[in-house]
């Protein structure tokens, strides 16, 4: 089984992986970090988004082995001291979640959104989100959320 170094959430990890292993079954069965969800293992939900060198991935699609040079933040490593990040704390504010599968990469392609445009529009907020897939319907509160975050009660 070959390791790997994999940065994630500001700590370098050596990870014995498979040889096709996907980043997502390397961060949630050999790191434990079972935020980062499996929804339809094709990329096309968003469950499975964590941040690669600060950009949105779904990291179902992604080899474990070819993000060994990246910085992978996961919804893990956002809090910080105890504090939660600003949106997941706009997302608690707003109940923007239900069943809260989706929540992770919600939070997670939010962040990258607001880190690029802390004012975003409305038509950005949409264009930015669109192919994170909510079941429960929650994309009201999940608007409201960003916008919170962006000033824009």
């Amino acid at each position: 089984m070959p390791t790997i170094t994999l940065t994630v959430n500001g700590s370098r990890h050596q990870v014995d992986t498979e040889g096709d292993e996907s980043l997502l079954s390397a961060l949630r069965n050999r790191l434990g970090l079972t935020g980062t969800k499996y929804g339809c293992g094709e990329g096309q939900c968003g469950a499975c988004t964590v941040l690669m060198d600060g950009l949105p991935m779904r990291s179902c699609r992604i080899p474990a082995a070819s993000a060994t040079n990246s910085k992978i933040e996961t919804i893990e490593g956002l809090s910080h001291n105890g504090s939660l990040h600003p949106v997941q704390q706009a997302f608690l504010d707003e109940e923007a979640f239900q069943c809260g599968y989706c929540t992770p990469g919600m939070i997670l392609a939010a962040v990258r959104l607001l880190n690029s445009d802390p004012n975003p529009s409305d038509e950005l907020i949409i264009e930015h989100m669109n192919g994170n897939i909510c079941r429960c319907g929650t994309y009201p509160r999940i608007f409201a959320a960003i916008r919170r975050v962006g000033g824009k009660k």
